[in-house]
């Protein structure tokens, strides 16, 4: 029987209004520890206060860890979309960041 855990990918706004991504199993200890500066190397111990904005629940580590690598790889107005559930913005940002291949330019030489 395979057992259902509990896997959190979240967004916190920190003090400085930058953000940081992390995945954990337990959210709101996860978000108490940031607060009270648990780890004095960890990204937000000098960025304190932090405060939750976006979080979606994983039952899989592996699905949580690649959905956590995905955020991190946005821009901070894609991640803000996403704070609103704009999917309409969050596309339109993501085709802003195709890039677009170049013209070829055909070479011509004379002899």
């Amino acid at each position: 029987m395979k057992l259902n855990h509990n896997y959190y990918v979240y967004i916190v706004q920190c003090s400085d209004n930058s953000y940081y991504t992390g995945v954990t199993n337990d959210l709101e200890n996860r978000i108490e520890q940031h607060n009270a500066g648990i780890n004095i190397k960890s990204y937000t111990f000098k960025r304190r206060p932090v405060a939750l904005k976006y979080y979606t629940h994983f039952v899989d580590i592996n699905q949580a860890i690649a959905w956590e690598k995905v955020l991190k790889g946005w821009s901070r107005k894609k991640k803000e979309a996403l704070f609103i559930e704009d999917w309409n913005e969050i596309k339109r940002l993501a085709k802003g960041n195709q890039v677009k291949p170049q013209p070829q330019r055909s070479s011509t030489s004379s002899d």
